[in-house]
């Protein structure tokens, strides 16, 4: 049945992966296309909502995936997938968070706790790359097409332009709303102008 799926593969994504919504990206990703639940282009679509939306970002694509898996059987459906998808997402952190609480005077200072972080930060970091890395190459490459063909599209240019400024703006410590209001901003007069 498809809400067992769906708490079954967001409880396995939120349980391996440490570092939070950007580290879950490539695993959701991947259980989501390898599942066929939706395609790629949707799921890039979607990353930008959820990040210009409140709430912890694996929240919020595991609750729309839910929805739209759902949907299939109504409202009803599609509030019961939300639920499945979220719970499932979170409460693997709600289970760890809870025995680090209970135990954390002896995991403080454990060594091989110490030793276990000291590992994954640099896979989170790489984890978190590479969900970058597919996502630019998403948007800026889609499948089909080369990268000659693309740079002859506004479009392309337009979105080059968007980024490069935001970076620079996320570089130089501008809060991230106004990054994402002017991004919207930005996009929005693109679409229109296009």
């Amino acid at each position: 049945m498809i809400f067992f799926k769906l708490f079954y593969t967001f409880f396995k994504i939120g349980l391996f992966t440490i570092g939070g919504g950007y580290a879950m990206l490539p695993l959701i990703q991947e259980e989501v296309i390898n599942n066929g639940w939706l395609p790629k282009e949707e799921i890039v679509n979607f990353i930008a909502v959820s990040e210009s939306t409140p709430g912890p970002f694996a929240v919020n694509i595991s609750t729309y995936v839910g929805s739209v898996l759902g949907g299939e059987f109504g409202i009803l459906g599609s509030l019961l997938g939300s639920f499945c998808a979220t719970l499932g997402v979170v409460l693997p952190s709600f289970i760890i968070i809870l025995i680090v609480a209970k135990f954390y005077e002896k995991f403080k200072t454990n060594k091989i706790v110490a030793g276990c972080m000291t590992g994954l930060k640099p896979a989170v970091v790489g984890l978190i790359g590479g969900a970058i890395l597919s996502i630019f190459l998403t948007v800026f490459l889609p499948d089909g097409y080369t990268l000659s063909e693309i740079l002859k599209t506004a479009q392309t240019y337009i979105s080059l332009a968007i980024f490069a400024v935001c970076a620079v703006l996320a570089f130089k410590k501008v809060h991230p709303i106004i990054i994402i209001c002017l991004s919207a901003v930005a996009g929005i007069a693109a679409g229109y102008l296009l």
